[in-house]
């Protein structure tokens, strides 16, 4: 993963556009098996000059990096079906859990990508499907808000060693670090518990030198240093009334006019937020029901 902001002119960068994509197509597709990847990712890469130059940025113009970098995603994508992934295919239980969802901004404006860790546990016949919910999210974000980054938070409060996968982690990381160019804004890691401190130093070698910058600790005291408290829980010092629950999916301010400071919140957008308030906490029934039937909970 690149650290973004190396200046390049703007003629250099339409020329780096024009050879990657004749490179990827003499030295990928040329030759191979027509089914490698999802053709309507090989379409979308000659036709969008954003998508290209998002790889290339990523991998500091080095075309020979940014191609590596796509071959990787395209088969990663084709792997996942990514382009016909729904929320019908994603098996409900893992919406109902509320382990990760879509919510709020940070205050840069950059949309908030929760991990309640506390509610996950290792467990290796849901592994693809857990990878491929997230790989939902990011997808449908990815659709809707174009361009636009996403701030990782994992809420460490009352978690655990048994809560931790490490594949589970390095895959999260390697959606940002490979397969979304230029979607990460940083990853905010927020009351981790000092056992495992050893984990997360792991989490550092994968994520490389150069995005360091992006990984953040702060205490429960410290997280409103990046988001402030409208978008923060209770159980973080935020007064954000809201309630995770489903259906519907809890994205529904997507659209929000920006401004400097983030969203601007219309009285809909309260009223909205009044009815999420008044909600029942999946939360607690999620953990009552583990204890009957685990084979519903959200296994991380």
């Amino acid at each position: 993963m690149a650290e973004v902001g190396k200046f390049e002119p703007e003629q250099d960068i339409e020329k780096k556009i024009e050879e990657t994509r004749q490179k990827f197509n003499n030295e990928y597709v040329q030759g191979q098996e027509s089914d490698k990847y999802d053709s309507r990712d090989v379409d979308r890469l000659q036709k969008d000059d954003a998508l290209v130059e998002a790889y290339l940025t990523w991998r500091l113009y080095s075309v020979d990096d940014a191609l590596k970098m796509i071959d990787d995603s395209f088969l990663w994508r084709k792997e996942f079906g990514l382009n016909d992934l729904t929320e019908s295919s994603i098996p409900k239980w893992m919406f109902e859990t509320g382990a990760v969802f879509l919510h709020g901004y940070d205050k840069e404006g950059n949309k908030l990508f929760w991990f309640k860790v506390k509610l996950h546990t290792k467990d290796a016949k849901t592994s693809m499907d857990k990878k491929k919910y997230v790989a939902f999210w990011l997808e449908r974000y990815a659709k809707r808000e174009p361009g636009m980054p996403l701030t990782v938070v994992f809420d460490m409060a009352d978690s655990g060693i048994s809560n931790i996968d490490m594949d589970f982690v390095k895959y999260v990381i390697n959606c940002f670090k490979v397969y979304y160019p230029k979607f990460l804004s940083k990853m905010i890691i927020v009351d981790m518990p000092w056992i495992l401190n050893a984990a997360w130093k792991i989490v550092r070698t994968w994520l490389g030198p150069e995005a360091i910058s992006k990984l953040k600790f702060a205490s429960k005291n410290e997280i409103q240093t990046f988001i402030g408290p409208e978008y923060l829980p209770p159980h973080m010092g935020g007064t954000d009334p809201f309630k995770y629950s489903y259906p519907p999916l809890p994205d529904d301010d997507f659209q929000t006019p920006m401004c400097e400071n983030g969203p601007i919140v219309s009285e809909d957008d309260n009223e909205s937020k009044d009815f999420e308030s008044d909600s029942k906490e999946l939360e607690s029934s999620f953990s009552s029901e583990v204890a009957i039937e685990p084979k519903k909970g959200w296994f991380w």
